[in-house]
Order: structure tokens, then C-alpha cells, then sequence
């Protein structure tokens, strides 16, 4: 089955790049190249395609709108971040505004080829650096706290730092599969390290998705990093 893309970055050079590189993949096809954020929303509400393939920082409409405005009217396209940039303030307002994905721009030919794979079967999916601070974000304060312009009312008392604490409702396995998820592993990888079968943590999955309320892994890291 052929992934249609949609490559979105400011910089011809990168996306001349980019789409020789995934024009190499036999099931990948590009679809359509954007130079900013309204233009791409402007191509996908013309022509969906399976994957958007897009950069943060643009002139103009930047990514985290367009994937807010894309992901808003077409639920079924994934949004995978490629950026330069792997704060904290970016990761979240990426995920907040619905992608599903986040890799830098130090990513090889693999590694991009797989993620889009991944985003487009609707999983979550993070490069190692950037798995790495979801997982330091597990045990933080609240992520609204990092992102700018955006100054919180001070809390009665100080926030739960755990994931555990501020999930009551979860059990502890189903907290065990919820860090996991946020750290980008795949259920396969979740099973292998809970020492579960791969039915049995997709169950686990269901269940921690109908706590709280999400339908995507992506969604369930944002409640997570919230």
C-alpha cells in the first residue's frame, strides 16, 4: 500500500532533499511539496494525503497552526514534525496541536522512512533525543508551565510530579504502559519490557486510551506532558 506525503518546509534546498530521499522508499510517494503553513492547508484540504511531513518554523502560517488547522479538518492525515528544534516549548506545542510524530532534522533516510510508516498506521513516534525528554517530562511540572506567553494561575498546592499521582484512575500496569507510550515505544517494545504478550498490552493500550479520554497515542503524550 502506497503512503501518499506532503512535504512542508520554508527551505527549497531541504525539500528537494527531502523528497529524493523519499521518493528512494518504493512505498512512499510525494504528493506535493508547501514552502508554509497555508499552503499546506490549502493542499490538503484539496487533495488529503496520508502523511504531512512538516517543519515548526515558517514564515507566515507556522507548523504548529497549520497541523492544528489540518488535524482539526481531517482527523485521518498524521502530522509528523521534522524541525530543528527539540525544546521542550516545541515538542509540546507540536503534540498539543495534534502531531503525531516528532523527529530533528538529524534523522537519517531510515529513520524517516520508518516514522512515516509508523505515523500513517496511526502510531506515535519520536526520535531518541526526543523520546529522552518526553521521559524527563514523565516526572515534571506541568508542560503549560514551559510554553510562552502562557503564565499559569498559581496552584492551591504544588502539582503531583508523577505520572502515577496525576493518573489516580489508572492501575499501576496501565501507568507502566501510559510511560511507555509518552517514552514513543511500540507495544511490541512495551511487551518485551513489561514481559507481556503483544495482545495483552493492546488491551492495556484500549483501556488507558478510555481513561483518559484520547483516541491516538499522540493525544495520550499531550495529556501526559499537559
Amino acid at each position: 500500500m502506497t503512503i501518499r506525503v506532503l512535504v512542508v518546509d520554508d527551505q527549497a534546498i531541504v525539500r528537494d532533499g527531502l523528497v529524493t530521499v523519499l521518493s528512494l522508499e518504493p512505498d512512499l510517494e510525494v504528493v506535493g511539496e508547501a514552502a508554509d503553513g497555508a499552503a499546506a492547508i490549502a493542499m490538503v484540504d484539496h487533495d488529503p494525503p496520508d502523511v504531512v511531513l512538516m517543519d515548526l518554523r515558517m514564515p507566515g502560517t507556522d507548523g504548529p497552526t497549520a497541523t492544528a488547522a489540518i488535524t482539526a479538518a481531517h482527523p485521518g492525515v498524521a502530522v509528523l514534525v521534522l524541525t530543528t528544534y527539540a525544546d521542550d516549548a516545541s515538542i509540546v506545542g507540536a503534540l498539543r496541536a495534534g502531531a503525531r510524530g516528532y523527529l530533528t532534522k538529524d534523522a537519517g533516510r531510515r529513520e524517516l522512512a520508518t516514522a512515516v510508516r509508523a505515523v500513517a498506521s496511526g502510531q506515535a513516534t519520536f526520535d531518541a533525543g526526543v523520546g529522552a525528554r518526553l521521559v524527563a517530562q514523565l516526572g515534571a511540572a506541568p508542560a503549560t508551565q514551559t510554553v510562552p506567553d502562557v503564565v499559569p494561575e498559581p496552584p492551591p498546592a504544588p502539582a503531583p510530579r508523577t505520572v502515577r499521582d496525576r493518573f489516580p484512575e489508572l492501575t499501576p500496569r496501565e501507568t507502566d504502559v501510559l510511560e511507555r507510550i509518552a517514552a514513543g515505544r511500540t507495544n511490541p517494545e512495551i511487551a518485551a519490557e513489561l514481559f507481556l504478550t503483544v495482545p495483552t498490552v493492546k488491551s492495556y493500550v484500549n483501556q488507558v486510551f478510555a481513561k483518559l479520554g484520547v483516541r491516538t497515542r499522540a493525544e495520550a503524550v499531550a495529556r501526559v506532558l499537559r
